[in-house]
């Protein structure tokens, strides 16, 4: 029986979310530097549409590619059915849906982290202490934040595929995959540290 779930990229871009805590930890650094401005509410706005609407977009209009790693990614051409299977999945209504339910969360995170940054205070005397800085900092950690909790819950969201749902699932096509999905990275053929997986290794 075909196992999707092998498929190495899958496991790779779901490690991902061990970084989150750490990003969140720069996060409340940032927010701990200086005083918060008078209208304190400018800075929430400020950290939710920049760290989390562009992340959130991305994802629900065009997917970030998972079959790619640091600075490179494989060519469209390259992948095999079973993966282009992958990508048809990410665009899914579930996915979707998934990424707002991340998004709402990483939101209310942010809040609860925007009221217990002066807990920091001390540790972020290492900084300059500009108020602007310390947002810049903030908004950048949580932009990232964002993108490794998102990426990983789209690839959830596969995982939890039936395999009845996969059966039926189409390869996407391939000629509107570098229009409907974020490519980032140098395209090839392969990426030889990633392992190919064969219908023999997938029974």
């Amino acid at each position: 029986m075909n196992n999707f779930r092998l498929e190495p990229f899958l496991w790779i871009h779901l490690a991902g979310i061990a970084v989150a805590p750490l990003l969140l930890l720069v996060m409340g650094l940032g927010l701990a530097v200086a005083d918060p401005l008078p209208f304190y509410w400018l800075e929430l706005v400020f950290l939710a549409v920049v760290g989390i609407l562009p992340i959130l977009w991305m994802q629900w209009t065009s997917p970030f590619d998972i079959f790619s790693i640091l600075i490179v990614a494989i060519k469209p051409s390259s992948l095999t059915p079973d993966q282009r299977k992958i990508l048809s999945l990410l665009k899914t209504r579930k996915n979707k849906i998934l990424n707002a339910i991340a998004a709402l969360v990483l939101l209310g995170i942010g809040w609860q982290l925007y009221h217990w940054a002066p807990l920091a205070a001390i540790t972020a005397q290492m900084l300059p202490q500009w108020r602007i800085l310390g947002l810049i900092i903030a908004v950048i950690a949580f932009l990232l934040t964002n993108l490794f909790i998102q990426i990983p819950v789209s690839v959830v969201g596969v995982l939890l595929t039936s395999q009845q749902q996969w059966l039926k699932t189409e390869p996407y096509d391939l000629e509107k995959i570098l229009d409907d999905f974020t490519i980032l990275g140098l395209r090839v053929n392969k990426i030889f540290l990633i392992p190919t997986i064969t219908p023999q290794e997938e029974t």
